[in-house]
């Protein structure tokens, strides 16, 4: 971090704010919103300069951007839809010339409320905004100064929609199986409508709730087979009002599928924290694998930051996701190289269950299923050319599966609508593994949830692909998105752990959100 010492000529008008005056009736009824709230950013400066920092309601913590670039934008979820009267910014020295403020009911799709093209710094209090949205975003377009973006503070004043709600939403409709195998039933039924919104429906199984999902469907996995399950679905608003339960239905599971067993998954995971912080997420996270109780673990690399030492190992991961360190099934990604020696720390903790063949890639089995470990970083550019060594032995050990169903797992995806981007360099392994008809691919690196469809050699949808997931929300800092591939079946910009459902001849998979609730279910897939 880089001390900035830049004079602030501060004009006499800068009394009346921008955007506004102070004075306005609108702004002294309305609440903060945004503190302690969600927040990402386009880049930051440093670790310690995080987005989080900007509402974290300490005048004296900073979020900072990369420096020397432009545009950066500053993002902020309010938890639900609100209106918005008031914007203060609080800037560092490294403060935006020109800057606009918008907001989106998704955070995808943005309109601007409000442009500032001659900012001097300081405190910008804007009022009188009259906006309405979810979520709230800065996005920087000119620095004043050579340096980025940075702000002490981010303070988003305004009215959340369920204020004073006491209405319940009404009773979903139509609720139906829609199919079911030996290990999993999929349901759905029609939205319910509400006078400000429906934020959640609640499912039931044998009257007990089971998960939560903002989606009109659910995929209830980890089943019995040939075993009755009766369901029912209710419905709850942004202000936590919960209609009646639908009246229940009774669906019974098919025969087969033997074999069945869960496994947790994550990449990204241990950040430079601890528990007694409250925004340390791999704490967290680590307690929804403890309620999965799985199988096994298997991580997708960046298990450690920022350069995977031993001794951070140890003082982090070890006390969380290490819990679990004696069914774990890691591979490493780039930060593990980041070590004095690459990989020393890695090595020195996961000992040989990192390299139980003698390398950093190997391969395992449970059930019908064949699992290959794999390290990427011999096929990124950072490393160089390929190593043919490893690329030969994944032919190999495919040539040897016995197994009826593949999964692979390596750090950097093929295919990626996040922050790096598709990866060119790992196409040996998805074109070799894709010929090979695996069924399941994870990865890491970037710091977001994507789930695809089945894709080909290219990346085009094709059923007899491999269904590619990148988890890399496991506890680092999250990373933005950008447009979704044509493949992209969902998104998911928040932290979470994978839930894995595997049966001698399916699988599904599941996100768990840090609040345990289902922020995405896929369909069940027979193997290929």
């Amino acid at each position: 971090m880089k001390l900035r010492l830049l004079a602030l000529v501060l004009p006499v008008g800068l009394v009346v704010a921008l955007g506004g005056s102070a004075a306005d009736a609108r702004t002294t009824a309305d609440t903060l919103l945004s503190q302690g709230r969600p927040v990402i950013a386009s880049s930051n400066e440093a670790d310690t300069l995080a987005a989080a920092k900007a509402v974290d309601g300490d005048s004296s913590t900073r979020w900072a951007s990369a420096e020397g670039s432009d545009p950066q934008w500053l993002r902020v979820d309010l938890g639900q839809p609100a209106a918005v009267g008031r914007v203060k910014l609080s800037w560092e020295a490294a403060y935006a010339k020109a800057y606009r403020i918008e907001v989106s009911d998704d955070g995808t799709t943005f309109t601007t409320v409000k442009e500032v093209a001659n900012g001097n710094g300081a405190t910008d209090d804007l009022t009188g905004l009259n906006a309405h949205g979810r979520y709230l975003r800065l996005v920087g377009t000119q620095r004043a100064t050579s340096y980025g973006y940075s702000l002490w503070e981010l303070e988003v004043y305004g009215t959340k929609d369920s204020s004073g709600d006491t209405q319940a939403p009404t009773v979903p409709t139509a609720l139906k199986s829609t199919g079911a195998t030996a290990t999993s039933v999929a349901l759905a039924w029609t939205a319910s409508t509400d006078n400000v919104g429906v934020s959640e429906y609640d499912v039931l199984r044998d009257g007990k709730v089971i998960a939560s999902t903002a989606s009109t469907q659910y995929n209830d996995t980890g089943l019995t087979a040939n075993t009755a399950y009766q369901y029912s679905v209710r419905a709850r608003d942004l202000a936590g009002n919960v209609s009646a339960a639908t009246a229940p239905i009774t669906v019974t599971t098919g025969t087969g599928g033997t074999g069945g067993f869960v496994l947790a998954a994550a990449g990204d995971i241990a950040d430079r924290c601890t528990a007694s912080d409250s925004k340390c997420v791999h704490p967290k996270t680590a307690k929804l694998v403890q309620a999965m109780d799985p199988a096994a673990v298997i991580t997708m690399g960046d298990n450690q930051y920022d350069d995977a030492h031993l001794s951070d190992f140890q003082k982090y991961y070890a006390t969380t996701w290490g819990k679990f360190k004696n069914i774990t099934h890691p591979i490493p990604g780039n930060h593990e190289t980041y070590d004095n020696t690459p990989y020393e720390g890695y090595h020195k903790y996961f000992g040989s269950i990192a390299t139980p063949q003698g390398k950093n890639y190997y391969s395992w089995e449970m059930g019908n299923w064949h699992f290959i470990a794999l390290d990427s970083n011999d096929f990124v550019k950072e490393k160089g050319l390929a190593e043919p060594a490893q690329l030969t032995w994944l032919k190999q050990d495919l040539a040897k599966n016995t197994k009826g169903c593949i999964a692979a797992y390596y750090h950097h995806p093929r295919f990626s609508s996040g922050d790096h981007g598709d990866n060119p360099d790992a196409d040996p392994l998805w074109k070799t593994l894709v010929s090979a008809k695996t069924d399941l691919i994870l990865n890491g690196h970037d710091h977001h949830y994507e789930r695809f469809l089945p894709q080909n050699a290219a990346g085009a949808k094709d059923p007899t692909g491999p269904v590619q997931i990148i988890g890399g929300m496991g506890g680092a800092p999250l990373y933005p998105v950008s447009a979704a591939h044509p493949a992209t079946a969902k998104i998911v910009e928040d932290f979470g752990v994978l839930k894995l459902s595997m049966t001698d001849t399916t699988f599904s998979t599941q996100l768990v959100g840090l609040d345990s609730k289902v922020l995405d279910s896929s369909p069940t897939y027979t193997c290929h």
